[in-house]
């Protein structure tokens, strides 16, 4: 490391000891599973709303085998409130494939926990650095942020490509663990101080708003099944704020997906 990058990782390391949050649940442990759940729930939903649906969540299948036994239904019930709900969906069969697969242990590398249901470069990675402490190059939005606000603070368009010589050079062989939860909590101070860098990067999109969003009619179609077996009229009918032609189509992309079952004309979860 140069001189820059040693500044760097000092700032960063000074930041979380004194303002880190330590206190945080997936932060207390290093089982996968739980670092797993953690990780999907908290793909584009704040901190704030996943902390009670975590503790609940892995209260209720507090080991892999117990999701994989569990009713599809339960799951989608449980994930209420975050929505995205087909990573509920990803995170049972993920833990399905595990229980039949690995024999209810997780890999312990990237290219066969990038190869189960629902877990991406990055998920994988997570895995490997929080679970494992494994020293490997991962990127995510608040990561992401940190190296751009630091080290391309008057360029455009830059690509993660860029980023991941500096941020192997700076990520410390025996403390990745440590060393990448400073670096999202440091990097979700700085979107509430310097606004938002990530702006400047290749590969950022801006989020769709959600009302009105095909998200939300699905999230509303889900919850009314939450209650209930329907028909297409009867949903229709408990979301009068949507267009019903736009109801049934996400009705039938559900279906499509398996968030949805049919038994003649009733819906179900």
């Amino acid at each position: 490391m140069n001189k820059t990058e040693q500044k760097f990782v000092a700032t960063i390391w000074e930041y979380y000891t004194q303002q880190g949050r330590h206190q945080l649940p997936w932060r207390q442990t290093q089982d996968p599973y739980h670092i797993l759940v953690s990780e999907l729930m908290l793909q584009q939903t704040q901190v704030q709303r996943v902390v009670p649906k975590y503790e609940a969540f892995v209260q209720r299948w507090p080991t892999v085998q117990q999701l994989a036994a569990a009713q599809q239904r339960d799951v989608l019930i449980a994930w209420q409130g975050l929505g995205y709900n087909r990573r509920a969906k990803f995170l049972h069969q993920c833990a399905q494939t595990i229980v039949s697969d690995f024999g209810g242990s997780f890999p312990r590398t990237r290219a066969a926990l990038e190869a189960l249901p629902g877990i991406g470069p990055y998920t994988a990675g997570a895995i490997l650095a929080f679970a494992y402490n494994q020293p490997v190059v991962l990127i995510e939005t608040n990561v992401r942020r940190v190296y751009l606000h630091h080290f391309f603070l008057d360029q455009e368009q830059v690509a993660d490509t860029a980023i991941y010589p500096i941020l192997e050079r700076t990520l410390p062989a025996k403390r990745a663990r440590e060393w990448y939860a400073a670096l999202m909590d440091y990097g979700s101070e700085l979107k509430k101080t310097v606004g938002n860098p990530n702006q400047r990067s290749r590969h950022y999109t801006k989020q769709s708003a959600f009302t009105g969003s095909d998200r939300e009619i699905r999230g509303a179609i889900l919850r009314v099944l939450v209650q209930e077996n329907l028909t297409v009229m009867q949903i229709q009918k408990q979301l009068p704020e949507f267009e019903a032609q736009r109801v049934h189509t996400q009705l039938q992309a559900l279906l499509t997906e398996g968030l949805t079952q049919k038994a003649g004309q009733t819906y179900c979860l």
